[in-house]
């Protein structure tokens, strides 16, 4: 079955892991393994004088295991449709997130991952702007900086891609995922 649709799965690293980020790794491994069509996941590499350390002093996820994709995600992005390594907050952020899209022809651009108030936001307020349909995912988003933050980023999100734009995995198109074939607990 050809679908317009993609999941693209933001910077789930090693770097962003913290206490009120690591509930969302499992809901995602399962969206992931569940979803029928293209996923591409993001990695963030962060490098010697660039705007995040120059302006906002953060210096992290420039080296392995930082940048490295969760281990519970890291089979799951080898066997994705692509693992797009970027150097600033969105998928689109060069051509070669833009390219893949067009390529691929995707229309609906499902995004989770961390964070929710800069990479996920950023990646779903520019599919908007290049004349996609973006889905945020909520509850398979969340922010390293705390729920504060998260509930932060799905307010603004929604206030540049509306609210019906945010979704929660219950809410995904049953022609999007496999049924009945979650992820088994130890996974």
């Amino acid at each position: 079955m050809t679908s317009n649709a993609v999941l693209v799965v933001v910077d789930v690293q090693n770097g962003f892991i913290r206490e009120p980020s690591k509930h969302v790794i499992p809901i995602i491994a399962d969206l992931v393994h569940r979803w029928r069509g293209d996923v591409v996941f993001t990695r963030y590499l962060n490098y010697e004088n660039s705007p995040f350390e120059r302006l906002i002093k953060w210096t992290e996820l420039r080296e392995s295991p930082q940048i490295d994709i969760v281990p519970e995600l890291a089979e799951l992005a080898e066997k994705s449709t692509a693992v797009i390594d970027k150097t600033m907050y969105s998928l689109f952020a060069d051509e070669k997130g833009r390219t893949l899209v067009r390529d691929k022809g995707w229309t609906d651009i499902y995004v989770c991952g961390i964070a929710t108030e800069s990479c996920v936001l950023k990646t779903a307020v520019d599919a908007f702007e290049l004349d996609l349909t973006p889905w945020l995912i909520e509850d398979a988003s969340a922010s390293h900086a705390g729920e504060h933050v998260h509930r932060a980023g799905v307010l603004v999100t929604q206030r540049f891609i509306g609210q019906g734009q945010i979704i929660t995995t219950a809410d995904l198109p049953p022609h999007l995922l496999r049924q009945g074939q979650s992820l088994p607990e130890h996974a």
